[in-house]
């Protein structure tokens, strides 16, 4: 992370949403493989260790379990976020593409190899997901083992299945060999699933609030500016781990001065936008526009520019704010979906 760079926007245009994979999230489901880096921790101590650096609580869930959080700097700062399963004395962390070397970074840094050995198993391994209303019934139509509850997760032949919290962007998802995964992509889409890619993935995290770290993440963010008390991603019982102290002094002897929220715009967004532009409330900078996304809405071709924005806490819900020469609301989290019509 480099502070001289700044904040990308990540923008998803309308002619990347495939109308059938917008109405599948909706009202169906979608099935997209995601680049990631995927890293086992295999030891006697690899849940301890694990658990002493994570955010969220690995240890007290128990076995078969799959928690969302982070990997933080000693000050309480965001490095990494991703999805932790624990199966006996295995940890696998499965993180975003662009997190992959600074997870094994921090590994490098804070394991010791006579506690676990750390394996990236990165290029040997596939990551699938399956987003939308429908996801858990095609899964089971499709004749998949499912995990009875959100959390946790089990076998799927060659690969691992872990079923995600219920306010992840996606509900479901297969770790294995390619042809482990491969097969299991084509029997979703023989039970009704649509195949989909990264970009209605994305138009799935933004519209359920959640963070990426190639936008709203930055070197200085801390996990409650980004939702991470709605979303499950931190634990404040679980004990001691890298960057706690700032985490739990935040949380109870103050706030953060400014949080992630969700932007509708009233018209389409400059093409010039590349860096996070200004959000301004009256003559104030109050932040800034971190994801944009098309959401398609009522008969096709239509829709709106809907979005995140990390903004001053003291901003409200329903503000009138402006980016650049375009009118904007504030929304509150996860976004309020706009009524899709089926073709």
């Amino acid at each position: 992370m480099n502070p001289d760079v700044p904040t990308p926007l990540v923008r998803v245009e309308p002619e990347s949403i495939a109308p059938a994979a917008a109405r599948a999230l909706r009202a169906g489901a979608v099935v997209a493989n995601v680049p990631a880096g995927v890293f086992d921790l295999d030891g006697p101590g690899a849940v301890a260790c694990m658990q002493g650096l994570l955010t969220s609580d690995l240890d007290a869930p128990g076995e078969g379990t799959l928690v969302y959080g982070a990997l933080l700097t000693p000050k309480g700062m965001i490095v990494v976020d991703g999805w932790a399963g624990r199966r006996g004395h295995t940890v696998r962390f499965t993180v975003p593409a662009e997190g992959r070397e600074r997870a094994a970074g921090i590994f490098r840094r804070s394991i010791p190899p006579r506690l676990a050995r750390v394996t990236d198993r990165s290029t040997e391994l596939r990551v699938l997901r399956l987003a939308g209303p429908g996801a858990i019934a095609l899964a089971e139509a499709a004749r998949l083992s499912v995990p009875g509850a959100p959390g946790r997760i089990g076998s799927a032949g060659d690969a691992e299945v872990g079923r995600a919290s219920e306010a992840a962007p996606f509900a479901l998802q297969w770790i294995g060999p390619a042809g482990a995964v491969e097969d299991i992509r084509k029997r979703l889409l023989d039970s009704g699933v649509v195949a989909g890619d990264a970009a209605v993935l994305e138009l799935a995290r933004i519209l359920a609030g959640w963070p990426g770290l190639a936008s709203e993440i930055d070197d200085k963010t801390l996990p409650q500016e980004v939702r991470y008390d709605e979303i499950g991603g931190v634990s404040y019982t679980k004990g001691c781990y890298t960057g706690q102290e700032t985490v739990s002094r935040l949380h109870f002897r103050g706030h953060p001065n400014r949080g992630l929220r969700g932007i509708r715009l009233e018209s389409e967004p400059s093409p010039e936008w590349r860096g996070a532009p200004s959000v301004i409330l009256g003559d104030r900078d109050v932040g800034r526009l971190t994801s944009i996304t098309w959401v398609p809405e009522g008969p096709p071709g239509s829709g709106v520019w809907m979005g995140l924005a990390m903004l001053r806490r003291d901003v409200p819900d329903g503000a009138a704010v402006r980016i650049g020469m375009i009118d904007a609301t504030v929304t509150p989290l996860p976004l309020p979906v706009p009524r899709f019509d089926p073709a």
